[in-house]
Formats: C-alpha cells, sequence, structure tokens
C-alpha cells in the first residue's frame, strides 16, 4: 500500500497463505511474519436497502488487493498532504471491504482483535486512505488481529428517504452504520479462522471513525458484538444529533430535486445524479451542504453518549477516549502571522494574544502555563477547547450513568514541522498505530520510537483487558468527575487530574478553521485568510 512495503519480503503462493472461513477459502499475502489479506467482502448491498450476508462460494478468493472504496460526492484535495499522508483509491458503491493483518491463520490462538473505523466524517475516507492507518505493526507489535474496513457514506449511507417509502426505506438514514454493524457481524463469525477472538472485539476510530464509535455505542444491534471502544477526537462541544424531522425533510427536498417519475428509479440512476442532486439541496441550506450523520429514531440508533442515556446494551464496555492539544486550531491551519510561531518576538506574540482574546489574554497565558508548564506562551493562541472538553464531559457523564470505565487521555507532543507545530487532527493515529517513524512531518529521533512502544501498548493492553495499564508507563486511573485523570502523551508521559480544567473555563469555542490561509483547502474544509 505504501512504499515503504517493498522493502518487506512479500510471499504468495497458489495454496499458501489459505484460510477457510464458513463460506469458503482466502487467499492471502505473508509479510515478514505478518498475515494479510486485503479485500475481504463482509456484505453486499442494493442502494438504499440493507446490507446482506455474502453467499457461500467454492474455490479459493482472492485476498491479495484493496478492495473498492465507498464512492464520495468529492474527494478532497488536502493541503496538509505532508503531514497527514493520504492514498487514494478506486471508489465504487460496492465497497463493503475489509481487511485484516494476523500473525496467526489457525483456529484456537485467540488474538485480540483491534477494529478501525476511519475518519472523513460521514461523507468521504476510506479503510486504506491515511498511510497511518496501514496495521503490519500494529499486529506486529501488539500480537493482535487489526482489521480496517470500507462502508457506505454520504448520500447512499445516511440519506434518509423514509418520508418517501416508509417501508421500503425505512433505514436509509442510518444504512453507513448498518454497514459497521454487518462488519461486526462478519468479524464475530469469522475472525477465529484468522487467529483471532470474536469475545475480545475492541472498536476504535478516529474524527469521524470516533464519531462512528460513539453512534455504535448507541445502537442496539451492534451491542454484543464488540467489547471495547476507543475514540479518538471524534466529539466535540456543540455537537447535536440528527433528528428524523430534519433528515426526512432533506431526504425529500433530495428525491424532488431528481424529479423522478417512480421513487424506485433512486436505486439504479448513475451515482452522480444523485449526489449532483444532493449537493444542489445542500447548497440551498444553512452552511452550503447537507450534514451527513446517523439518524437519531430511538430505534436503530439512540442518539449519541453525550446527550442521551446510555443503552443498556453497552454500559458494560470501557473506552479509551481523547482528543489532541490543536485539533484544527494548531497554527498549520490557523495563520495568524508569517513564518513559525516560535520565531515571532514576545511583543508580537502578545500583540496577537490580545487580538486573540482581548482583556482575557493574561488569564489565558497563566491558566496555560498552569496547565503546560514551561510550554511557549504562544501556544496559548492554537489549543483546541471542543474536543478537549467533550472528551473530558463524556467520561463524567458516562461515570454518572454508571457505565464501564472511560480513560481520558490528551496528545500534546509538538512536531518539528514548519519550525514547530502543535499536536493536529490525526497525529496520534500514528502513534497508535506504531507507524510514526514512518511519518516524516511529525518524526523525532529517539521521540517517536519511545512515545508510540508506550501508545501502541497502551492501545493493546486496552484491547486485552479493559484496562490500557502496563509495566513501563505511569499509573492511569479511570477518569472520574472527581478525579479529573488525564493521561498526557508528551516527550514525558504523565497522567493530570484536573489540569487545564481553568483554561477550558477562559478559552472561547472558536470557529474552526476561520484563518486558513492554504489553497488548495485541507480536508477539514477552511476558506481564505483572513485578518484579525
Amino acid at each position: 500500500m505504501y512504499p515503504r512495503k517493498l522493502t518487506r519480503s512479500v510471499i504468495s503462493n497458489p495454496d499458501y497463505p489459505v484460510v477457510e472461513t464458513p463460506k469458503g477459502k482466502l487467499r492471502g499475502l505473508w509479510e515478514e511474519g505478518v498475515f494479510l489479506f486485503r479485500g475481504v467482502q463482509y456484505a453486499t448491498a442494493k442502494r438504499f436497502h440493507l446490507p446482506q450476508e455474502v453467499p457461500a462460494w467454492e474455490g479459493t478468493k482472492e485476498a491479495i488487493i484493496y478492495g473498492p472504496v465507498c464512492v464520495e460526492m468529492h474527494t478532497p484535495i488536502a493541503h496538509d498532504q505532508y503531514n497527514v499522508p493520504h492514498y487514494h483509491y478506486i471508489q465504487d458503491e460496492e465497497c463493503h471491504y475489509l481487511n485484516i493483518w494476523t500473525k496467526h491463520i489457525e483456529k484456537g490462538a485467540k488474538k485480540p482483535v483491534m477494529v478501525w473505523i476511519h475518519g472523513g466524517g460521514f461523507s468521504t475516507g476510506s479503510s486504506i486512505e491515511l498511510y497511518a492507518y496501514d496495521g503490519h505493526e500494529l499486529c506486529d507489535f501488539g500480537d493482535v488481529v487489526v482489521v480496517s474496513l470500507n462502508h457506505r457514506l454520504n448520500c447512499i449511507g445516511y440519506l434518509d428517504l423514509s418520508a418517501v417509502d416508509e417501508k421500503e426505506y425505512k433505514y436509509t438514514g442510518n444504512l453507513g452504520q448498518a454497514d459497521l454493524v454487518a462488519a461486526l457481524r462478519w468479524i464475530r463469525d469469522n475472525i477465529e479462522a484468522f487467529g483471532g477472538d470474536p469475545d475480545n472485539v475492541t472498536i476504535m476510530g478516529q474524527s469521524g471513525g470516533g464519531g462512528k464509535v460513539n453512534a455504535l455505542l448507541q445502537t442496539p444491534s451492534a451491542a454484543g458484538l464488540f467489547h471495547k471502544a476507543v475514540i479518538q477526537s471524534g466529539v466535540f462541544e456543540g455537537g447535536k444529533d440528527l433528528l428524523p424531522e430534519e433528515s426526512r425533510e432533506i431526504g425529500k427536498k433530495v428525491v424532488e430535486a431528481l424529479n423522478l417519475k417512480d421513487i424506485r428509479e433512486i436505486e439504479t440512476i448513475p451515482y452522480y445524479l444523485l449526489a449532483r442532486a444532493a449537493q444542489k439541496v445542500g447548497g440551498e441550506m444553512a452552511g452550503g451542504r447537507i450534514r451527513f450523520a446517523p439518524v437519531k429514531d430511538d430505534d436503530f440508533f439512540f442518539g449519541s453518549c453525550e446527550l442521551n442515556p446510555c443503552i443498556e446494551g453497552t454500559k458494560n464496555v470501557p473506552v479509551l477516549i481523547g482528543s489532541v492539544l490543536g485539533e484544527f486550531d494548531q497554527n498549520f491551519n490557523q495563520v495568524y502571522a508569517p513564518g513559525s510561531k516560535n520565531s515571532w518576538s514576545e511583543d508580537q506574540v502578545w500583540s496577537l494574544l490580545r487580538q486573540v482574546y482581548g482583556d482575557q489574554a493574561e488569564a489565558v497565558v497563566a491558566a496555560q502555563q498552569k496547565a503546560y508548564p514551561g510550554a511557549p506562551i504562544v501556544d496559548s493562541l492554537f489549543i483546541n477547547r471542543g474536543g478537549r472538553v467533550a472528551a473530558r464531559d463524556w467520561c463524567r457523564r458516562r461515570e454518572k450513568e454508571g457505565c464501564a470505565p472511560a480513560y481520558n487521555w490528551l496528545f500534546t507532543l509538538e512536531s518539528p514541522f514548519n519550525g514547530g507545530t502543535i499536536a493536529w487532527h490525526n497525529v496520534e493515529e500514528a502513534y497508535m498505530f506504531h507507524n510514526a517513524c514512518y511519518l516524516e512531518a511529525s518524526y523525532i529521533p529517539g521521540v517517536s520510537e519511545r512515545l508510540q512502544d508506550i501508545m501502541t501498548g497502551a492501545w493493546v493492553q486496552f484491547a486485552r483487558t479493559g484496562d490500557p495499564n502496563f509495566v513501563g508507563m505511569p499509573l492511569w486511573h479511570p477518569a472520574t468527575e472527581e478525579n479529573g485523570a488525564c493521561m498526557i502523551f508528551d516527550r514525558v508521559v504523565r497522567e493530570e487530574c484536573h489540569h487545564d480544567d481553568a483554561l477550558m473555563e477562559l478559552l472561547p469555542q472558536k470557529a474552526i478553521m476561520s484563518k486558513n490561509a492554504r489553497h488548495p483547502l485541507s480536508t477539514f474544509g477552511g476558506g481564505p485568510r483572513q485578518s484579525l
């Protein structure tokens, strides 16, 4: 998948490695101690219908190339290609494929299964879009089975047509999530053949993937199919559920824009016509686009954890949840002045601080220095509040609901890119996938190696036991409202308690990407540079 893979020895013979699943045989690859099965179909589905099981087959199917990824209404051209390397691939509506990395292809190995759900909101992305997603190193380091998967997105995964035909299209607003449930069912029924333990499955996701994990925790049909959950930068302050009255109205408008003679035509018209209609409707809405998200119908999906009572079926699921220091607000995206933030004079820094925070500038800096002693005061301009507060409060809500422990974390390591860049949205993925040494922008010799060992070790230990603590890292307590515990991942890994509560109270809810000067626009959205 990536250039570095060319340095590995790859073995694939007609009869090795071959795994026999309940539906048929699959042939994969072997790469230096890790078996890799790519493009394994976990379901099949007609457009706007629920996923179905894949029928059995005779002979041996190839599982040596990646399956198509979901079609996108638009494929973002990322300005952050250097610091978040992307890999784009063949798109198709038939996208129900997953990939497996394992060190064992025999039943009885009973290794923990770590399932990765990709980001990109609910509109874009794929299981192989980011270089950091490659599961070889995580599998090899942790001796776990790693699975990544694709599913339906945007207008074929989350467009609610139930107002047009309640019976035929009842669950169309949640088809993307139904695909994830189908993938988890496939894992339950098949993963033992790949050395995995179907009774020890951890779902993980970042950004939109974290949002999908959050939604699966509130999806009754997913309960029991996973046993631990990891949410990375997947919840933000101000989030709200997509309610049926809004989703149904959107669906009606898209159908009207298509001017169909028979609603069933929507199942077979070219995708670009469907996408064009959705874009037209989105352009007429506030914000200029349709908000694709799971629909809180109190049937398939009971609304996000932070806004609704936790469903009984997943209260026993322990969770790792956290964010990164800068998210969308870090200094590669928020451009306040030319040059590196670390090259600005003290007078220039204070001038910017007062322009951003007004008469609260001194108080913000004091709180920032208390939270992060010795950190440059300029960093106060780039700390993200939305993800940090949401993750912290998410833990507290789960505690009040009597749920299994939630462990809170924050990634704060500054990368050397552009003379020093605060932790950006996506940066931690390479560290928990044990791929940090392969990404130029964030690699720090001697630091990245140690930190990825600790982070990957914690994620793996959590997948094994539901508790991230292992010998070699500081003690990590479940987060409660009383202790305010948060594990800080940086050059020095440490647990802090209520370390940034005062700072979060002072920081405003900044508009995401309000001052992005980069072109083309990033995967995070944005617009032309604005002066202060």
